[in-house]
C-alpha cells in the first residue's frame, strides 16, 4: 500500500521545486491510467474525486477503487476529495478511506469560509490526514466569473483554518479547453509574501504549459489540478476506438483502447510539472 496524505507529497514538492498533479477522475478507466502513469514516471500522484464523479459513483465505492489502485503501485498515491461542499460529505470521504479532504467554502463570506474550513481541517487532522481549503473563487469557462484571492485575506485564512494546502484564484478558470490563459504572477507573489502554506491551482488545464513548469519550479504552487485536458484525451481516444470498428459493441473491448492514450497524456502532465523521478 502506498497511500499518502496531501502533506506527505506537497512538502517534498515545495522543497524540491516541482508540483504534484491532482488528476480529476471520473471512472475506473481514467483513474487506473493515471496510477499506471505515475508508476511509469516514478512520480507521486493525487487521485481526485470531484462532484461529478461522486454523483456517478458513491464515495465508499470510490474509496475502495482508489485504495485498490494505491495497492497496485509503489509510488505515493493521495486519495483526495475535491470540492467537498459540506462537513457531512467530508466525513463520508474520511469514512471511505480518503487521505485528503478539500472543503470548498469559497462562495461564502470570509468568516463563514474560515469557520467551516477550520472545522473540516480539525476533522482531517484528528484522523491523521490532510485538508485543503480555497480562498478566492475560481470561476468556470463560460460560467461563473472568478473572484481573485486577496493576499491579506489569504494570510488570515491560512492562519485561522490550519489547512495543509490553500487553493487560490489568480486567473485560473475551471473547464478551460486551451492553454491561452495565464496566471497573475504579481498577485501570486503578494500571496506568497503573506503566507507559507503550499498553494494549489484549480483549473490547471488552462494554464500555459511553460508557466506551469516555471511556477512549479519557482513558486509555492506545488499542486496543479488537471481535469479538462485529460477528459479531452479520453474523449478523443474513445471516439477513435468506436470509429475503428463500428460493429464492435463490447464496451470492455472499446474502453481497453482508451488506456494507452490516456496514460500517455497523464505522463505528459507529470513530466510537465517536473514530478518525474520524485517518488
Amino acid at each position: 500500500m502506498t497511500l499518502a496524505t496531501l502533506s506527505q507529497v506537497l512538502r517534498p514538492a515545495l522543497a524540491g521545486g516541482y508540483a504534484v498533479p491532482g488528476l480529476v477522475c471520473l471512472g475506473w478507466e481514467d483513474m487506473r491510467a493515471y496510477a499506471m502513469a505515475a508508476e511509469a514516471e516514478r512520480a507521486p500522484i493525487i487521485l481526485q474525486a470531484g462532484p461529478s464523479c461522486r454523483a456517478h459513483t458513491p464515495l465508499p465505492v470510490l474509496g475502495a477503487m482508489f485504495r485498490n489502485l494505491a495497492d497496485s503501485v509503489d509510488v505515493p498515491v493521495v486519495i483526495h476529495l475535491d470540492h467537498g461542499y459540506t462537513y457531512q460529505e467530508c466525513q463520508q470521504a474520511l469514512d471511505a478511506g480518503f487521505t485528503s479532504l478539500m472543503y470548498d467554502g469559497s462562495r461564502h463570506p470570509l468568516a463563514r469560509n474560515i469557520d467551516e474550513t477550520a472545522r473540516v481541517a480539525e476533522l482531517a487532522h484528528g484522523a491523521g490526514i490532510s485538508c485543503e481549503g480555497e480562498i478566492g473563487f475560481v470561476g468556470y469557462a463560460g460560467g461563473d466569473a472568478s473572484a481573485g484571492t486577496n493576499a491579506g485575506e489569504a494570510a488570515i485564512f491560512a492562519r485561522d483554518t490550519g489547512v495543509d494546502a490553500m487553493a487560490i484564484s489568480i486567473g485560473n478558470v475551471h473547464l478551460q479547453q486551451d492553454h491561452e490563459g495565464g496566471l497573475d504572477e504579481t498577485r501570486l507573489r503578494a500571496i506568497e509574501a503573506a503566507t507559507d502554506v503550499p498553494l494549489v491551482i484549480h483549473g490547471g488545464s488552462g494554464v500555459p504549459l511553460a508557466q506551469r513548469l516555471h511556477l512549479a519550479q519557482t513558486s509555492r504552487i506545488c499542486k496543479f489540478n488537471i481535469g479538462t485536458e485529460l477528459r479531452m484525451a479520453f474523449g478523443a481516444a474513445l471516439r477513435d476506438a468506436v470509429a475503428a470498428d463500428p460493429g464492435r459493441f463490447d464496451r470492455l473491448a472499446i474502453l481497453k483502447d482508451t488506456h494507452e492514450p490516456v496514460m500517455e497524456a497523464a505522463r505528459a502532465v507529470i513530466r510537465g510539472l517536473g514530478a518525474s523521478g520524485k517518488a
